[in-house]
């Protein structure tokens, strides 16, 4: 089963169509509830919202998702019923599957409950097909329109004096190329306040998203945001308050970060945390705001890139 314990979750929405070919006759017995068995539609439309809360269970490797609405509406044309089926959910994956099981489960229903009224080969589904999906990396961009310049300044005593290596600023790096963020300057700093300040004002001129990496927990030397909040001209709380929220989810230590975000002159600024973990789990949770930013919200500064 993939693994999609690093998605953030999203609202996702699916439509999906199903069509059963009949004889005039047994759509006539669809309209007036009317078949041997009973009303067909109605036992078609609890059938696909059945199937759509158990796929899971019937598709091997299908991930087991919290459906929030799944509904089944048919159409009556004069050979055939359209089975249409929606499904929405607020998760990590997208409820496609979901949906095309419900569309194809009430189409087996009503063929099903009209086959002692006609003979087989008068009863086809012809096809099933997906309509529409929304949320999720289709949704939510994880990749620039146009390349933005970003900056990544590693903050730690140990991997400056090269007794440790750095993953977690690579791994940030390794993140924001495959956004499509170029070129990408990467340095590594002491936990040093007058360095970290010189490195801050000197980026921010040149580099439309600035991240450090490391210096956001309560020791006596994580000095990175009691530096760069003050330099804030505005603000983006909701940044890291997604970050954290995130994380929690993921290890209870994600509550210690003090990570802060926000606008120097016209530099987007974010502050990680300098564990591996935590610098990428926070990425993965405010990506798609970060390319927002730079492709969407026109009356921010370095609107598609950097000027």
């Amino acid at each position: 089963m993939k693994n999609v314990g690093m998605k953030p979750e999203s609202f996702r929405i699916a439509t999906a169509t199903s069509e059963l070919l009949a004889p005039p006759h047994c759509l006539q017995l669809l309209a007036d509830g009317n078949t041997e068995k009973g009303d067909a539609l109605k036992t078609a439309r609890i059938a696909g919202i059945l199937a759509a809360k158990r796929t899971d269970e019937l598709i091997p490797l299908c991930h087991p998702l919290p459906i929030y609405r799944a509904d089944i509406d048919f159409e009556l044309l004069a050979d055939r019923v359209l089975i249409h089926a929606t499904v929405e959910t607020i998760a990590p994956t997208g409820v496609e599957m979901e949906a095309l099981t419900a569309a194809s489960l009430a189409a087996l229903t009503i063929y099903d409950m009209l086959k002692p009224h006609c003979e087989p080969h008068e009863l086809i589904i012809e096809q099933c097909r997906l309509d529409l999906k929304k949320g999720g990396k289709s949704h939510f961009s994880r990749h620039l329109r146009q390349p933005v310049a970003a900056a990544v300044l590693v903050l730690s005593d140990s991997v400056a004096a090269g007794k440790k290596p750095d993953t977690a600023g690579r791994s940030v790096v390794e993140t924001l190329t495959e956004a499509g963020f170029n070129p990408i300057h990467y340095h590594v700093l002491p936990d040093d306040e007058i360095q970290l300040k010189q490195q801050i004002e000197s980026l921010t001129q040149s580099y439309g998203c600035v991240i450090t990496v490391g210096g956001t927990g309560i020791g006596k030397r994580d000095i990175t945001v009691d530096v760069i909040q003050p330099m804030l001209e505005r603000e983006l709380n909701g940044l890291m308050e997604a970050a954290r929220s995130f994380g929690q989810r993921r290890t209870p230590y994600a509550a210690m970060s003090r990570g802060v975000a926000g606008f120097i002159d016209k530099s987007l600024v974010i502050t990680l945390p300098g564990s591996r973990g935590g610098a990428s789990e926070s990425m993965a949770a405010i990506l798609p705001a970060i390319v927002h930013i730079f492709d969407v919200c026109k009356d921010l500064p370095h609107p598609g890139g950097y000027e």
